[in-house]
C-alpha cells in the first residue's frame, strides 16, 4: 500500500488525525480575511466584463496584419478612443476585440483599421454584439444560481437535516465570492464561459461536502444514547476520515486544470482558454477547504446549540473530570451505552487516554 493510502487507513481508522474542529475558529479567521480581500478586491477594481456583456464589436482578419500585436493594439485604441484586446489567430490574422462601439461607429473603426494594419477592408470581418445580449446572458446566470441554490437548500435539509444545509449554503457562498474577488484583482476578462465555470465549481464543492455530512450523519446516529464522544469529536473523526479522498479527487480535477490556465492560457497564449479555465481553477481549490474547513464545523457548531448535544456535551466533560480525578480513564468505565444493537459503534486507536470516535467496529453488546 501506498504511504498516502496508509495514511488514508489510519485517518479512516482514527489512529492519526488533526483537530480541524477544535481550531475551527483559526480556519474561520482565515476565511474572513480572504473573503474581505475579495470583496475589497471587487470593490476597488471591479469586474473587467467581456463584449458579450457589454457590447462592441470584434474585427477579425483573414490575412496576416503587417504590424504587430502590441502595434495593432495601439492603432486599435488610437482608432477606437476605448480600451482593446488583440490576440493573434493560428492563421496568422488578428483578433481585435472593442467594447461599446456601436454600428456607425465600428464601420469607422474599420476603415481605420485597415489603413493602420496593411489590410484591404473587404479581408476584416466586424461582428457587433449589443449589451442588451449580454444583459439577458447575465440575468438568466443570476436565475440559474438561485435556483441552483434553493434546491440545494431542499434536498440537503430532506436528505440530511437543515443544519448541514446551512451550512453547505454558506461554504457555496463562500466559494462564489472567492472566486468573484480572484477575477477581479488579477482583471481577468469576464465572459459566458466564466459563468459557465462558475455555476460548475457548485457541483464540485457540493460533491465533497456532502460525502463528509453522509459520514457525519452516519457517525453521530444514536450519539444520544452514549456518553464518551460529543457531536464534534464524531465531525472531526468524519472530516479525518475523507480527507485523503477529498485530496485525491479535487487533485486529480485541478490537474487538467491547471494545464488549461497555465500552460494553454499562459504559455501557449490561448487567453481565451483563461476565461473558463481561472473560475475552475480557484473555485475548485476554494471548495475543498469549504468543504472541510467551513462547512463541517459549522454544522458541529450549528448542532452543539441543541439542548439535546449540549447536555451529552456536558455529561461526557464531566464524566471525565471524574475518571481524571480518580486516575481512571473514561474506557475503564466500561461504558456500555454506545448505540443500538446494529449500529457501528465509533472507534479508533487510543489517543493519550481517551479512543478517539469514528470507524466501525462492533457495538459494546456484541463484544467478548
Amino acid at each position: 500500500m501506498s504511504r498516502l493510502g496508509n495514511l488514508g487507513a489510519r485517518l479512516y481508522r482514527g489512529e492519526v488525525g488533526y483537530d480541524f474542529i477544535g481550531k475551527r475558529k483559526i480556519w474561520y479567521g482565515v476565511s474572513i480575511l480572504i473573503t474581505i480581500t475579495a470583496i475589497l478586491g471587487l470593490a476597488v477594481s471591479g469586474l473587467n466584463m467581456g463584449i458579450e456583456f457589454k457590447g462592441g464589436a470584434v474585427f477579425t482578419t483573414d490575412t496576416k496584419a503587417k504590424v504587430s500585436v502590441s502595434q495593432a493594439h495601439e492603432d486599435a485604441v488610437a482608432a477606437s478612443g476605448h480600451e482593446a484586446i488583440v490576440q493573434e489567430l493560428g492563421n496568422g490574422g488578428l483578433r481585435i476585440q472593442i467594447t461599446e462601439v456601436d454600428t456607425a461607429k465600428a464601420d469607422q473603426i474599420k476603415t481605420q483599421l485597415s489603413k493602420d494594419l496593411g489590410v484591404p477592408e473587404s479581408k476584416i470581418n466586424a461582428d457587433l454584439v449589443g449589451p442588451s445580449w449580454g444583459e439577458q446572458i447575465a440575468n438568466k446566470a443570476w436565475a440559474g444560481l438561485g435556483i441552483f441554490m434553493v434546491l440545494v437548500v431542499v434536498y440537503l435539509a430532506i436528505a440530511f437535516e437543515w443544519r448541514m444545509a446551512v451550512a453547505a449554503l454558506i461554504a457555496l457562498i463562500h466559494d462564489i465570492t472567492i472566486t468573484v474577488g480572484v477575477y477581479a484583482l488579477v482583471g481577468f476578462e469576464v465572459t459566458p464561459g466564466t459563468v459557465i465555470g462558475l455555476l460548475t465549481i457548485l457541483g464540485y464543492s457540493l460533491y465533497d461536502t456532502v460525502v463528509v455530512f453522509d459520514s457525519l450523519k452516519e457517525g453521530t446516529h444514536g450519539i444520544t444514547k452514549q456518553t464518551r464522544w460529543t457531536y464534534s469529536e464524531i465531525a472531526n473523526r468524519s472530516i479525518n476520515g475523507t480527507l485523503v479522498r477529498s485530496i485525491n479527487t479535487t487533485v486529480v480535477a485541478l490537474l487538467p486544470v491547471a494545464g488549461l490556465l497555465f500552460i494553454g492560457g499562459g504559455v501557449l497564449g490561448a487567453g481565451m482558454l483563461n476565461d473558463i479555465s481561472l473560475s475552475l481553477f480557484v473555485g475548485l481549490a476554494a471548495g475543498a477547504y469549504s468543504s472541510i474547513f467551513i462547512a463541517t464545523p459549522l454544522v458541529a457548531d450549528l448542532k452543539e446549540r441543541e439542548p439535546q448535544i449540549k447536555a451529552l456535551k456536558k455529561r461526557i466533560l464531566a464524566k471525565r473530570a471524574a475518571a481524571a480525578a480518580k486516575g481512571e480513564s473514561v474506557e475503564d468505565e466500561g461504558d456500555d451505552q454506545a448505540y443500538d444493537d446494529g449500529d457501528a459503534e465509533p472507534a479508533g486507536a487510543v489517543v493519550g487516554q481517551r479512543r478517539q470516535p469514528g470507524g466501525h467496529g462492533r457495538s459494546p453488546r456484541n463484544r467478548r
